[in-house]
């Protein structure tokens, strides 16, 4: 039987863990990306120029302004997606649990490629980053029991 593949994130850190059918979690890789905690002003955030759209022919329209650091939230949420999606197609897991802080579950859930989603078991919006490898395994049990 293959394990479940649990990854725990915020916008800046993540672990991947593999759990086997005892409930023994096994730490797989950990993610760093540290541009996602700076501030929008730091990595180069500078207001766009805007240009009025006129209703006749020929008006110009821009995409809604996205500040840098939500754009480092996307990236890095892309980057992780990428990573569980390449564990899907190489069968490395039955199924895949996310556990992340809002907005960054959203972002995350939407970076998924259509292996992940195939095996995505539950998208958890809690923050268990910054929980030792101890006390893990019973928060993730006890957030399973209440989605349940």
């Amino acid at each position: 039987m293959k394990p479940q593949w649990i990854l725990i994130a915020n916008a800046s850190h993540a672990r991947l863990f593999q759990q086997e059918a005892d409930g023994h979690l096994t730490p797989l890789e950990s993610f760093e990306h540290p541009a996602s905690r700076q501030r929008s002003s730091a990595l180069g955030d500078d207001k766009a120029g805007r240009e009025l759209s006129g209703r006749g022919f020929g008006g110009a329209a821009f995409e809604p302004h996205i500040d840098a650091q939500r754009k480092e939230h996307l990236e890095f949420a892309r980057e992780l997606g990428e990573r569980l999606e390449r564990g899907a197609q190489q069968g490395l897991c039955e199924s895949v649990t996310l556990f992340a802080s809002s907005p960054f579950l959203g972002e995350l859930k939407q970076a998924l490629g259509a292996g992940v989603q195939r095996l995505l078991a539950g998208a958890h919006d809690v923050d268990l980053t910054a929980v030792g490898l101890a006390e893990l395994q019973q928060r993730i049990q006890h957030e399973l029991s209440q989605a349940a």
